[in-house]
């Protein structure tokens, strides 16, 4: 799962027992060689679909971490790239591969602002927020954005029950809750908390209209269904 040039178990191990701020600080300088990073084909495949509903003008990516979604914005938005963050060390890391992209400090649960921007984007950060802090993050991602403009994030269809996968995050997720019980600060990173019912209905309480568009690319399940879904939640 990690290449050489990851994190040690040590590492992340310390990183686990730390806030999501001061975990995500420690583990910025290898974070690009972990499989946290949001997979560049995970990537690809949400551009693909966004071209087709370019240009834009002004792009924000919510939760920029080291500036992966940066790299899709800089090729959809003709305007300005911007990205937010609470980590000062992933900041640092995206700054470095970014260095025209405007870079915030901040809590995304209450973003700095106000109708400027065409299209937002987020990669693999939605389990970061529990459910009770969803709405204040969406009201503010739709704040953020102009009349007409999109908020877009990829979200994995939820595997079937019988499944590797599906164990896989319903024992990663108790595991979460078992450490967040028993020690202090909580780092909170839930996988089965942003399924697409939850989301659709938090999105349609912030005021967006949500569609989804089915990411081909990245194969199928058993069933025939889609594996990763792109969430398109338009600002009337």
């Amino acid at each position: 799962m990690f290449s050489p040039q990851g994190p040690t178990l040590r590492e992340l191990g310390v990183q686990a027992l730390s806030s999501v701020e001061r975990g995500y600080d420690l583990l910025a300088p290898k974070f690009d060689h972990t499989p946290f990073r949001t997979s560049d084909g995970i990537i690809e495949a949400s551009v693909q679909v966004l071209s087709g509903l370019a240009p834009f003008g002004d792009g924000l990516d919510v939760c920029c971490g080291t500036g992966a979604g940066l790299t899709a914005l800089g090729s959809l938005c003709r305007g300005r790239v911007t990205g937010v963050d609470f980590s000062a060390g992933m900041l640092a890391r995206a700054h470095l591969a970014h260095p025209d992209a405007t870079l915030v400090r901040g809590d995304v649960r209450a973003l700095p602002f106000t109708g400027g921007f065409d299209l937002a984007v987020t990669f693999g950060a939605l389990g970061h927020f529990l459910p009770a802090e969803r709405p204040a993050l969406l009201a503010g991602v739709r704040r953020a954005l102009r009349p007409g403009g999109l908020f877009a994030f990829p979200i994995w269809a939820p595997p079937p029950v019988a499944s590797v996968d599906h164990w896989a995050m319903a024992g990663f997720d108790l595991a979460m809750r078992v450490r967040n019980a028993v020690w202090r600060p909580p780092f909170v990173m839930y996988y089965r908390t942003t399924g697409f019912r939850a989301l659709r209905a938090d999105l349609t309480a912030a005021g967006f209209t949500v569609a989804s568009r089915a990411l081909t690319t990245l194969g199928q399940a058993r069933d025939g269904t889609p594996r990763f879904w792109l969430v398109l939640a338009r600002r009337p």
